[in-house]
């Protein structure tokens, strides 16, 4: 994990030239199905949204008209909030620069490698038969806020989230953690088996992730043959 490897580097002997590699933002996109989220994105929200800034993205938005892409992210926000998880609200940011941000959440995104020429210009966008939608048309999609969001109005801010809070919270816990299980040491001897015993718990801690995400993945699939069978 990445904020592991920056608490080691920066507890190291040299932090002058620490690379950092830490996750500033999310994007966690979501099946355009019209019927709200599935009980996998719930469960990997929470999972991630105390270690990660998330902006919740809808994909292949062309394929809803826009009444049922507005129901949709309504539906959407509706069922984040009921579950309690913590999405990317713009922080510190005044009313002002959080309005594109607020006003288009859940981005509602169109993809295409595809340039076409629409009005004696190139644009990339996905051709129809009923005519293009354009990838960079704020009319069409949501793509040229989002990006908007990402590199222009809000960097800063996501990286100070991450720095403030989500680092700063899993740096405290992993301090703490190991505070409490490291006792003080005076000799050499004691000093390695301390050693060893960190070790063996980081590794024993990674097994338990590893087998609460396999049941997670099991209970899953139970659902969705359920859901089938149905």
């Amino acid at each position: 994990m990445q904020y592991e490897h920056y608490l080691r580097d920066e507890s190291g002997v040299n932090r002058r030239n620490i690379v950092d590699n830490r996750v500033h933002c999310c994007l966690y996109f979501i099946s355009p199905s019209g019927h709200g989220l599935k009980p996998l994105d719930i469960e990997f929200m929470k999972t991630l949204h105390s270690k990660v800034n998330i902006i919740p993205v809808i994909a292949k938005a062309d394929t809803l008209v826009p009444t049922e892409l507005a129901k949709f992210k309504k539906k959407i926000l509706d069922e984040i909030n009921e579950n309690g998880i913590m999405i990317y609200t713009g922080g510190e940011m005044d009313d002002d620069e959080n309005r594109e941000l607020k006003t288009c959440m859940p981005f509602a995104v169109v993809g295409s490698n595809t340039l076409l020429e629409v009005g004696k210009k190139r644009v990339r966008g996905r051709l129809y038969p009923w005519g293009v939608v354009e990838v960079e048309n704020a009319q069409h999609c949501d793509f040229a806020q989002l990006r908007n969001v990402l590199i222009r109005t809000h960097m800063q801010d996501l990286k100070d989230m991450t720095v403030n809070v989500h680092y700063e919270n899993y740096r405290s816990g992993r301090l703490g953690a190991r505070g409490a299980l490291l006792p003080e040491s005076t000799t050499a001897e004691t000093g390695s088996t301390n050693r060893l015993s960190e070790a063996d718990r980081k590794l024993a801690e990674k097994e338990e992730e590893l087998r609460k995400m396999r049941e997670m993945m099991e209970r899953m699939k139970q659902q969705m043959r359920a859901g089938q069978a149905v």
